[in-house]
């Protein structure tokens, strides 16, 4: 039968399958139903900076509508932080106390020095590893790449002085030059890459003329993205490589394997399914890995990545020149 378990940032996961951030990681209690499902770790819901900062400031509005006065300023930028840092504390503590697998928190930042005493507090809470969700859009005109990448950058090097556990971070595909930047980023210290994140995309309401948010889940078509990037970094990195987006069966989970990915990570496949789905993923995966009689996961882990592949050149493509050609020809 086959062997699921697997090392992801240094740790001992039962399956490779493991459950991203999402509504699904932020209590006790459903964690437990993942854990009893078979997953083989569990990131925590992030906590946002961002959010805290628009907590903070409404508190603000609120209070010198009421009174008029702003002395209460730092205490209140105080007093929210730190009601929202120990409720993530509290969620560590409890989720570490009631589950045996890996629990892997996660910071949504976009500065390098608004968590460096929380990610201490995360580590000394218990915490197994920590996911920093970081997104720069690279729409600001004042910016120049290089300003751009220097922040990812800095909160690396930042947290990974301050903290022993693995350092994780979770990144988009918006880079000028993204291999190399995967491979510099991931010699700066931390254990672990995420490729790649989702984020808020805009869409138009032409009846209301509104913006209103759009393609909030991912699709299955989605995963042709992290299969390419980890196909061709697989190999090239130092540090470890796991999957995200575009993860909806075990098929999916399977590929982004054979690619070289050292853990998958699932969220809207968990919204359309439920946390049941885990024993779904991990008994087709199992099933596939006995009829091709591969024993564990580093059997066939990265056998289609670019750097073992016969034909390197086809991950580096980007026209449909022969698919198309063909198609002409059958009209």
């Amino acid at each position: 039968m086959a062997d699921l378990s697997c090392t992801y940032l240094g740790l001992k996961l039962k399956s490779p399958v493991i459950a991203a951030s999402s509504g699904f990681t932020d209590s006790v209690l459903k964690l437990q139903q993942m854990e009893q499902h078979g997953a083989g770790a569990v990131v925590l819901k992030s906590i946002f900076e961002e959010e805290i900062l628009f907590e903070y400031n409404k508190t603000i509005r609120d209070e010198k509508e009421k009174t008029g006065r702003e002395e209460f300023l730092d205490y209140l930028d105080v007093r929210i932080r730190q009601e929202n840092i120990k409720k993530y504390i509290d969620l560590i503590k409890l989720a570490k106390d009631k589950i045996s697998i890996p629990v892997i928190a996660s910071i949504n930042c976009r500065s390098s020095y608004e968590w460096m005493s929380f990610a201490k507090e995360i580590e000394n809470a218990g915490a197994d590893a920590l996911e920093l969700n970081v997104f720069v859009l690279p729409s600001g005109f004042q910016n120049s790449c290089e300003e751009n990448e220097k922040i990812y950058f800095d909160i690396a090097q930042s947290v990974t002085k301050l903290i022993q556990i693995p350092v994780v971070l979770k990144i988009s595909f918006y880079f000028s030059n993204l291999g190399q930047f995967i491979q510099k980023i991931s010699h700066s210290g931390i254990k672990g890459l995420v490729l790649f994140n989702r984020f808020y995309s805009p869409d138009f309401n032409i009846d209301t003329l509104e913006v209103n948010p759009s393609n909030v889940l991912s699709h299955a078509g989605e995963i042709t993205m992290p299969l390419r990037w980890i196909s061709m970094m697989s190999g090239h990195v130092g540090c470890d490589l796991a999957a995200s987006t575009g993860v909806e069966d075990g098929k999916a989970v399977i590929k982004l394997l054979l690619a070289g990915a050292n853990a998958v990570q699932v969220a809207s496949a968990l919204y359309r399914h439920g946390t049941g789905y885990f024993e779904l993923l991990n008994h087709e995966l199992s099933e596939w890995m006995d009829q091709h009689n591969f024993e564990t996961i580093d059997d066939f882990r990265g056998k289609l990545s670019q750097i073992k592949h016969k034909d390197p050149a086809i991950f580096e493509r980007v026209q449909f020149m022969k698919y198309f050609s063909d198609k002409e020809t059958l009209l």
